[in-house]
């Protein structure tokens, strides 16, 4: 779409307000909307300001004008607001320099495409995320010097079997049995519908939706694949689309990848492949299907993994995910069918244009722009490097002998160690100016002292149960 047919959509639609967004840092969407006589032609080009220095992670407030620029092919009726409304997603640049800023995750989501162009490996990275999430009927937290707790609830939880309902009519799903059940056990088929139709109303191919492994209310709505920046876009609006229906039916969406012990926490398993010309570069005549491009790509990506998770699984919470026993991809191996491997080469289609690699340890709470661009710049230097994955993990897991399974490198236990990981090894990111240095650095920074080490010095509820009789 070009910003003369923007506008005429807008007439067409009778847009009143449009709505620019655009990436913070640490992956949240951020927005101002105006009127829609104030969006012209000149806007596109020239964009408009705002204080960067307010946010996360961007610029001090001695240097904070900064311009966002309306990028047209993204426009897109806003399903939600009662006055029409037109969105738009926005670049970021310097309002002085007219440089695109390196700490707009986009602009880094579009330099590692420009990177992956430049070096003639391919013209097209495909990126196929599983975004998994809960659906809740309440979320309740807080954090005081004297208190701190949560509390999470969710009509079809295993818990609230015994609950006086008035009438309780069961159907609680059971830990670990939500994948997946018919309605009247699967109790938000109704809501995940309507995620999806305003998905595909918001221009989103979608393959599927189903209830997850996890009671409570896990969900997952399945998008096909698409270009490693638009489908960062997509996330973005996904995002969105399912926590303001959740908001509509007085529900809360929650893409955190562990919010209840004792059961399934939320991935978001993503599918890579390469292309050039039109054709895909990742099938061949090796194990499962694969060129040795594809090969090498693993061994890229389970090399430098530990340093990756620092973008994709950005939290501290991502890590009581990343434990065994819960399906989670805590091995850094590589397997056609086995689901406890960090890589996975799925085996649903022979068809060479269906051949990927699936890369399970994301998880949604990551900034999709980083984490697509971080897990790409991996695949490249395994490709250019010829990086060998070793031999594939085809056993159970947890059959295993333990002397065999100390052999397996493990994901990182933490996200410090994740980030220690990341400061030791992320040249890899640095090549083609797609990660810079300063963005390696603030994401380091931002991280050890707003999350790890604010949790650090934290008392953990759980802590009184262990200790405070002590």
């Amino acid at each position: 779409m070009t910003p003369k047919e923007v506008l005429a959509l807008c007439r067409e639609k009778n847009i009143k307000a449009v709505d620019l967004r655009f990436m913070d840092f640490p992956g949240v969407w951020q927005h101002f909307t105006i009127p829609v006589d104030k969006l012209d032609e000149d806007v596109f080009e020239d964009g408009l300001g705002f204080d960067g220095s307010s946010i996360r992670g961007w610029q001090a407030i001695n240097e904070s004008d900064m311009l966002v620029l309306p990028q047209p092919e993204t426009a897109c009726v806003d399903p939600f607001r009662p006055i029409p409304t037109l969105t738009m997603i926005c670049n970021i640049q310097d309002p002085i320099t007219r440089e695109d800023y390196t700490r707009d995750p986009r602009n880094v989501a579009r330099k590692a495409v420009n990177y992956l162009k430049s070096t003639g490996i391919a013209d097209t990275a495909y990126m196929g995320p599983e975004c998994e999430f809960f659906i809740f009927d309440d979320i309740r937290y807080d954090q005081q010097a004297n208190e701190g707790y949560y509390f999470i609830d969710s009509a079809e939880g295993q818990w609230n079997r015994g609950r006086d309902e008035k009438p309780n009519l069961g159907y609680k799903l059971r830990y670990k049995e939500g994948y997946f059940p018919c309605p009247p056990a699967d109790q938000q088929m109704d809501i995940r519908n309507e995620m999806m139709q305003a998905m595909i109303d918001a221009g989103i191919s979608i393959e599927a939706q189903h209830h997850e492994v996890a009671t409570g209310g896990q969900a997952e709505i399945d998008m096909k694949f698409d270009a490693l920046v638009p489908m960062a876009d997509k996330v973005m609006m996904y995002k969105y689309i399912v926590k303001n229906v959740a908001r509509k039916h007085g529900k809360a969406a929650c893409f955190m990848p562990k919010p209840l012990f004792g059961d399934n926490g939320s991935g978001m398993h993503t599918h890579v492949s390469l292309w050039k010309g039109g054709e895909p570069l990742f099938a061949g005549s090796g194990y499962a299907g694969l060129s040795d491009m594809a090969l090498y790509g693993i061994g890229g990506l389970l090399k430098h993994a530990p340093a990756i998770l620092a973008f994709a699984c950005p939290t501290t919470n991502s890590y009581k995910r990343l434990v065994p026993g819960f399906e989670a991809p805590v091995n850094l191996a590589y397997s056609q069918r086995n689901r406890s491997a960090s890589v996975r080469i799925p085996m649903y289609s022979p068809s060479p244009k269906a051949k990927r690699l699936e890369f399970r340890c994301p998880d949604p709470s990551c900034n999709p722009y980083l984490a697509f661009s971080a897990i790409l710049m991996a695949v490249i230097d395994g490709i250019q490097n010829k990086i060998h994955p070793g031999e594939p993990l085809d056993k159970d897991i947890y059959d295993l002998e333990p002397e065999e399974l100390d052999k397996v490198p493990k994901t990182p236990g933490s996200l410090e160690a994740a980030l220690q990981a990341l400061r030791a090894d992320h040249e890899f990111l640095l090549r083609g100016d797609v990660f810079t240095a300063d963005v390696v650095d603030t994401w380091i920074w931002y991280k050890m002292t707003n999350e790890v080490q604010a949790m650090q010095l934290r008392p953990h509820p759980y802590e009184f149960c262990l200790y405070a009789d002590i």
